[in-house]
């Protein structure tokens, strides 16, 4: 072994610094100082599948977690985020394949402060006429008040309201909103 030492001295270097390097990553891993990357599974829930990771998010967050959620659904062609300041009750943009567009306003609420009637109408009055969309929703990490449950129903064009509960579904794989 000395001898083979002796003749390749740059190759036995290279093999001792390989292996020292390998037993100084087993011994991070082992200690839980590093994380080796793992397949996703079905079992292991996502970060960003849950309700609360949505609600610790800023609202430019929330938008673009939408948008990233929409564009998951093989009918989006586009989902474009257009939120801010003056948005006019359009947060995310979709485009379907079928043609449609799709207004979607986000609301990124605690659980105990819920959107209310303002927002409905709000939405309501722009979607169509100003944003020249088919079909709005309003996406909440909260839920609705009775007042804009009510005022929604009233409306000759119901919006399509998604509760942080009904949102958790579709997360988890269920059906986008916009699916019939």
């Amino acid at each position: 072994m000395i001898a083979a030492i002796r003749e390749y001295p740059v190759t036995t270097s290279v093999v001792a610094a390989l292996v020292l390097a390998a037993a100084v990553l087993l011994l991070l891993v082992r200690t839980g100082r590093i994380q080796l990357p793992t397949l996703p599974t079905a079992a292991r829930t996502d970060f960003t599948h849950s309700i609360a990771a949505y609600q610790h998010m800023t609202g430019t967050q929330f938008e673009h977690a939408i948008a990233d959620l929409a564009r998951r659904d093989p009918s989006v062609r586009t989902a474009t985020v257009s939120g801010g300041a003056n948005d006019r009750a359009l947060d995310v943009l979709l485009h379907l394949t079928d043609g449609r567009r799709i207004a979607v306003q986000c609301k990124r609420y605690a659980p105990s402060n819920r959107v209310g009637a303002p927002v409905i109408y709000a939405v309501n009055g722009t979607y169509r006429a100003y944003h020249r969309c088919d079909q709005a929703l309003i996406i909440t990490t909260s839920s609705f008040t009775p007042d804009a449950q009510r005022a929604n129903a009233e409306l000759d064009h119901p919006l399509r309201l998604v509760d942080g509960r009904a949102l958790g579904r579709w997360v988890s794989g269920g059906r986008p909103p916009w699916g019939t």
